[in-house]
């Protein structure tokens, strides 16, 4: 087993425990913005659609029901502005980081194939290419990339950590450049419906890819946009050369969505308001938040879309983060997420509107 753990940096989070008993000290308690974990209620339709299916004792799909299937399908078309999708084109997976970390060694990727993501970036891409023992390296353009041996390329738009939202050009020239090249492009969307000052675009919008999916698959979660994260519901959709590998890989391996979970995926698809209603609660908090940072000597960059705010005191961001436990607040440090961050903190939207009053006060 420690052949397998070696291969991994240190759980990043685990060096926030001292900081977070500071904050957790604070006589009006702790604000945390710092993981990024929804904390609104599931909205009640999707709460039925579970209980409804809770009385489901034989083994679920890998595959997924054909209700959760045309879910995908219908929402991939209506809200990505897909065309021609079909249940060939989609695949349930349990929780978006799941596949991150796995999808290396599903693909069979090994020594001497290389993995390629974003210099500020979702650390996870990088433990999936130490699991299947792949190289791995950063980009600032991924058409900068030498593309030999080069076997998957991750996108990130909008970005975790820094909200950076891909136009519609970059994106059609980076799967343009992969094509090329055949260069494998998994496009990580999974902050797609929460664009503030931008109008975030998938890879699978015709304009995008010229209206095929060869070579391309997006990676879409209802974590955020749907609040659940505890539900463990994400999907793929694009190329099926790629999906049906994939989904024989994952029936061996087990890897499948609990049927009660299918059913409220397919709740929470099939309904828009509840996207608009949380939306709407994330613009409110970003907006006190943001003007409150920068008030407080902050400069904020990027942020035009996803849960985060994208903030730097021009310090290490260990000196930043000490300085806002002192105040109560958590907040994640910017070097989680590559060196480039080192200057950086990831401030989250993620808390109660009583939360965030709280660390608009103490700002």
């Amino acid at each position: 087993m420690s052949a397998v753990s070696d291969r991994l940096p240190a759980f990043p989070w685990d060096k926030l425990t001292p900081f977070k008993a500071t904050a957790a000290a604070h006589p009006d308690g702790i604000v945390d913005l710092s993981v990024g974990t929804p904390v609104d209620p599931v909205p009640e339709l999707i709460q039925k659609a579970l209980v409804g299916a809770a009385d489901s004792p034989g083994y679920p799909t890998v595959w997924g029901t054909p209700e959760l299937r045309d879910a995908i399908t219908g929402w991939v078309e209506r809200r990505l502005g897909a065309r021609d999708v079909t249940h060939r084109h989609v695949l349930p997976i349990v929780g978006s980081k799941e596949l991150v970390a796995w999808l290396p060694t599903q693909l069979g990727l090994g020594p001497g194939d290389r993995v390629a993501y974003p210099r500020l970036a979702y650390p996870t891409y990088e433990v999936g290419a130490r699991l299947a023992r792949a190289e791995y390296e950063v980009y600032d353009d991924p058409t900068d990339l030498d593309p030999e041996g080069l076997k998957l390329l991750w996108l990130n738009s909008p970005s975790n950590p820094t909200g950076k939202v891909l136009s519609k050009a970059d994106l059609t020239r980076i799967v343009t450049w992969a094509r090329e090249h055949g260069v494998l492009l998994f496009s990580d969307e999974c902050y797609l419906e929460l664009g503030w000052e931008a109008d975030p675009v998938s890879v699978l919008h015709p304009d995008v890819n010229g209206g095929s999916y060869d070579g391309i698959v997006s990676v879409h979660s209802l974590s955020k946009r749907s609040n659940l994260a505890g539900y463990r519901a994400a999907f793929l959709a694009g190329d099926p050369a790629v999906l049906s590998p994939l989904l024989e890989i994952r029936k061996h391996g087990g890897m499948m969505t609990s049927a009660p979970t299918q059913a409220a995926v397919v709740a929470a698809l099939s309904d828009d308001d509840h996207v608009r209603v949380q939306r709407e609660r994330y613009a409110s908090r970003r907006a006190l938040l943001r003007e409150a940072l920068l008030s407080h000597g902050f400069r904020i960059e990027h942020s035009e879309a996803s849960l985060y705010l994208w903030a730097t005191r021009g310090e290490s961001c260990w000196d930043t983060v000490a300085h806002l436990a002192e105040r109560g607040i958590l907040v994640a440090p910017g070097d989680f997420y590559g060196s480039a961050g080192a200057e950086f903190v990831r401030v989250a939207l993620t808390a109660t509107d009583e939360r965030v009053a709280a660390a608009v006060r103490r700002l």
